[in-house]
């Protein structure tokens, strides 16, 4: 033969080969035509004056993957309202939207005039500041490091406030960089100053600790003030350096006296452990007053006033955060998660709490705390399961004052509730007999702006009116709302159109096990299968994270792409999971690796009795948690799945509790609340053996699945040595499997290029083992 008339031999990428190319190529441009819909982020409501009278005008802030650029595209969309009667409502949208590009924050001032818009820089440049009324930018401020670093715009440190006037705004930044050690050719250098020079270096200093996952190379969250008219940016003073600071609000003004700032605090005694996903860390309401400083030599002189020190409001409660005062400043109402920090597990029932604000501005830490809504520890089948939010709108009140409206988790759905904060009276407001998710976007006077959606119907807006009371009883009527938003192609419509959910009740296999009432009631788990197959789709077990989390009957762009593809979906709610009252989230600690397991085992009996799947083509997969009982599945039932995907899995608990930034779930985790109290940094030979009694790894000689392996290399939470080690086992014994490793992704593996090509492997990997 003629090697020279021979063609190219054809390459293929790295883990392809023929047969897969095609079937990439296909579900690349299914996967694509999902991952462009959009999702609101935010919305405002602004009053307006308009030739029929009085409307209302909507911002909303909407985002979108670029995979191109590999981040996400903002951009506003604004339209004007104007409701007719108690069954019509017209949403007059703006032609086009506008991007917003290098915007990291947006925030309205209170009478709607001005909007702030922050520009978060990417290097060691200045932060920008800009205020643009209706029609022009007004002001524009440039924040040199020297001052402060980025603007927190995170979600949980984040704070940004105007004050009554709108003079004056307070925000949660970086501290400025601390001065280094400097150097150069004759060793170190006295009376340095913070700049490089040319003939000198910067040293590291003394190792500063962080927050851990997603706060990786974060300096220390600090309050400052600036003032919109001059530009002059102000640390605030009185707080201590150990604090954290956050989610800060403006007091109601008082005259006379200074200004106040409200703001939660975090100790980072005896060490900062990861917070991101964790609300079990300590934390408390702090108020701290802010002179107006007329002038250098008053801002001189006001330093050393003992005044000035913050105060801490809520001493009496181990836990405080989401500050809001209520429309006529009488009220400080916040969130507690005292359950999730008393017990030590990361995610708990959490509790709504007031406090009587002085009218005299005087403050006090000896305030009393009034419950609003205490930690629910069990429901009955229909009643308020507890409060399960960690934020608020920015205005969550009604008219009344003292009605606000808020999205908490009603088991397996999102719903939306309104809670008088002096009766304590909770309403479940979005409707109850669909199954979808409701989320409150903003409020419109006593109407209410959301979003709902199921896991197999794309997001619609809805406007909820509230209708006359009558007979004590509160009636919603919500309408429909035509909207440009979430559009996507004929093709991702015709083929979510095949495809139902319901909500399936999952009786607990063992009840004699259960130590709690709460324990032994049922859990849920959401089937979503096609409407038309005679025979059952391959289904594939999908398993949410924390484990103190939960997987919502709302519409997720790579679950319905899995769905669309062929599967079916049996997303579950374990024991633990949120939204189903303490005493079942309690359960769980202790017990995990055996009572989560068993409660999966128990969901895919269920539905196989049910006759809705095929035993023998049953695949799984999970995330953190959901990718420790992943692995713990395919090890403790290995003739159960034909085949598995673990996105960043916890596989050795051994290993990991002394890398994590949460070392403390290993021990709560293992041991239960008694974990809490035994953690130590020097685990001893018999922690590590129950560390790894509880792994997956443990059970890792029984494996056959097939399994693919998403890791993202920065992750601080289960760092990728963990699910390298499980996957290098697994084919040290001969087990098929596939790594993929994101070199700039952390724990959520959630940057667009990232996230794209995670699903698409996944899909592949299922299609080709689930034929």
């Amino acid at each position: 033969m003629d090697s020279s008339k021979a063609g190219p031999v054809k390459e293929f990428p790295v883990g392809l080969d023929e047969d897969t190319e095609e079937e990439y190529a296909s579900q690349s441009e299914l996967l694509q035509e999902f991952t462009n819909i959009s999702s609101i982020d935010e919305a405002w409501v602004f009053k307006s004056e308009s030739i029929a009278g009085i409307g209302s005008q909507a911002m909303f802030s909407v985002s979108q993957p670029n995979l191109l650029a590999n981040k996400k595209r903002k951009y506003m969309l604004s339209c004007s309202i104007s409701k007719v009667g108690n069954n019509n409502v017209n949403f007059q949208w703006a032609p086009f939207p506008v991007e917003m590009t290098g915007v990291s924050i947006t925030i309205p001032s209170p009478s709607g005039s001005k909007v702030l818009v922050i520009r978060n820089p990417e290097n060691e440049s200045p932060t920008q500041f800009e205020i643009w009324s209706s029609s022009q930018l007004e002001k524009e401020f440039q924040i040199p490091q020297s001052t402060h670093g980025s603007v927190y715009a995170d979600g949980w440190f984040e704070g940004i406030s105007w004050n009554s006037d709108e003079s004056l705004i307070a925000y949660v930044a970086e501290e400025p960089i601390p001065c280094k050690p400097s150097f150069d050719y004759q060793g170190y250098k006295k009376c340095a100053t913070k700049d490089e020079e040319c003939t000198s270096w910067k040293g590291q200093g003394d190792w500063e600790e962080e927050w851990g996952e997603c706060y990786a190379g974060k300096r220390q969250p600090a309050l400052f003030v600036i003032d919109i008219n001059s530009g002059k940016v102000h640390a605030v003073r009185g707080i201590e350096k150990s604090l954290s600071v956050g989610q800060v609000v403006w007091a109601p003004p008082v005259e006379g006296i200074d200004q106040c700032l409200v703001f939660v605090g975090w100790s980072a005694d005896p060490r900062k452990l990861g917070i991101k996903y964790c609300q079990n860390r300590p934390c408390a309401l702090y108020a701290v007053k802010v002179p107006l400083y007329k002038s250098e030599a008053a801002e001189s002189d006001l330093k050393s006033l003992e005044d000035l020190t913050a105060v801490n409001l809520t001493q009496s409660i181990s836990s405080a955060f989401v500050p809001r005062f209520s429309p006529d400043g009488k009220l400080l109402v916040f969130l507690s998660a005292k359950a999730s920090v008393d017990s030590g597990a990361h995610n708990a029932t959490n509790s709504l709490h007031r406090i009587e604000w002085p009218a005299d501005g005087k403050l006090s830490s000896s305030t009393k705390i009034i419950d609003v809504i205490p930690v629910v520890n069990y429901a009955e089948d229909g009643h308020f399961p507890g409060l399960y939010c960690s934020s608020f709108l920015t205005k969550p009140w009604l008219s009344d004052g003292c009605t606000m409206i808020l999205s908490s988790y009603w088991h397996s759905c999102q719903v939306i509730l309104s809670v008088n904060v002096l009766s304590g009276e909770v309403l479940r407001i979005s409707p109850a007999d669909s199954g979808f998710s409701w989320n409150v976007l903003t409020l419109d006077e006593d109407n209410v702006i959301a979003v709902c959606s199921s896991p197999v119907d794309v997001p619609q807006i809805k406007y909820g009116c509230l209708v006359d009371k009558a007979n004590n009883t509160t009636r919603w009527h919500w309408l429909n709302v035509s909207s440009p938003m979430f559009k996507c192609s004929e093709k991702v419509m015709s083929l979510l159109s095949y495809l139902q959910f319901g909500i399936l009740q999952i009786p607990v296999k063992d009840v004699s096990d259960c130590l709690t009432k709460g324990a032994a009631k049922s859990f849920e788990a959401i089937f979503v299968s096609s409407k038309v197959n005679d025979a059952p789709d391959p289904l594939l077990v999908v398993l949410h994270g924390g484990p103190h989390d939960v997987s919502l009957s709302s519409f997720s762009k790579s679950l319905a792409f899995l769905s669309s593809i062929g599967f079916s979906l049996l997303i579950v709610n374990y024991r633990g999971s949120l939204g189903f009252g303490e005493e079942a989230l309690q359960s769980l600690p202790g017990k995990v690796g055996s009572q989560d397991v068993n409660d999966v085992l128990t969901a895919i009996d269920h539905v196989i009795e049910k006759g809705l799947v095929n035993p023998s083509k049953i695949s799984v997969i999970g995330n953190s948690h959901g990718g420790f009982l992943t692995t713990h599945l395919i090890g403790q039932a290995p003739d159960k799945f034909v085949a598995a995907a673990a996105l960043n899995p916890v596989c050795n608990l051994s290993s990991m509790v002394g890398i994590t930034d949460i070392p403390d779930w290993c021990y709560v985790g293992s041991y239960g609340t008694n974990g809490k109290t035994i953690f130590t940094e020097a685990p001893t030979a018999e922690h590590l053996t129950q560390f790894y009694n509880k792994s997956p790894i443990s059970h890792i000689s029984k494996v056959k699945a097939p399994t693919i392996f998403l890791l993202g290399a920065q992750d601080l939470r289960v760092p990728v040595s963990n699910g390298l080690q499980y996957a290098r086992a697994l084919k040290e014994r001969g087990v098929e499997t596939k790594v993929i490793l994101f070199p700039n992704d952390i724990h959520a593996i959630k940057r667009p290029q990232s996230d794209f090509e995670s699903f698409l492997n996944i899909g592949v990997w299922f299609k080709k083992y689930c034929k």
